[in-house]
């Protein structure tokens, strides 16, 4: 009788661990992590059929590594990313993490502070297209803050903060 009730507590440490539930917790959080990845891949398709994020091994030092398809699989660490991939990887994920966050709150909006400055022409016009794309289907408003004149000729409805010569700032909407 005294083994079987060790037993319990066994399994218990063994799943769940102390009692701050330090193994229960990184079990947890890596299961959120796997779901977060494979929506962000699910995003990332719209973008590019080039890429999918991962999580490392336990030989990769990095937190998240991309699988170049275009270059066998090679997997890299997402800090040798350009600009580009970078925004692209970045915009899946925040895509991706509205989606994991929409089944418990309603997320209607999503703002992007710049990044689009370091987006070669292409991949501009297929990052706004997906931006146009979530915003026509009605799933986001979507707020993009940028000095790239190309995202202006795009965009249909801007505010506009111009400075004058005395140190004021002007906001419009056109």
């Amino acid at each position: 009788a005294k083994e079987v009730a060790n037993l319990k507590w066994e399994l218990l440490n063994k799943y769940i661990g102390d009692a701050e539930g330090k193994k229960f917790s990184t079990f947890a959080q890596g299961l959120t992590l796997s779901r977060l990845i494979a929506l962000s891949n699910h995003r990332l398709a719209e973008l590019s059929d080039r890429y999918l994020i991962d999580k490392p091994s336990d030989s990769e030092e990095d937190e998240l590594m991309v699988i170049d398809q275009y270059m066998g699989n090679e997997r890299r660490s997402v800090k040798t990313l350009s600009g580009g991939e970078t925004f692209m990887l970045s915009l899946s994920l925040a895509l991706a993490l509205s989606d994991l966050a929409s089944k418990n709150v309603k997320l209607e909006s999503l703002f992007i502070d710049e990044g689009f400055g370091t987006l070669d022409p292409e991949t501009l016009d297929l990052a706004l297209g997906t931006l146009e794309k979530l915003q026509q289907e009605g799933q986001k408003n979507i707020g993009v803050i940028s000095h790239v004149e190309a995202i202006k000729e795009r965009i249909a409805t801007q505010v506009r903060l111009e400075r004058n010569n005395r140190g004021f700032s002007k906001i419009s909407v056109v």
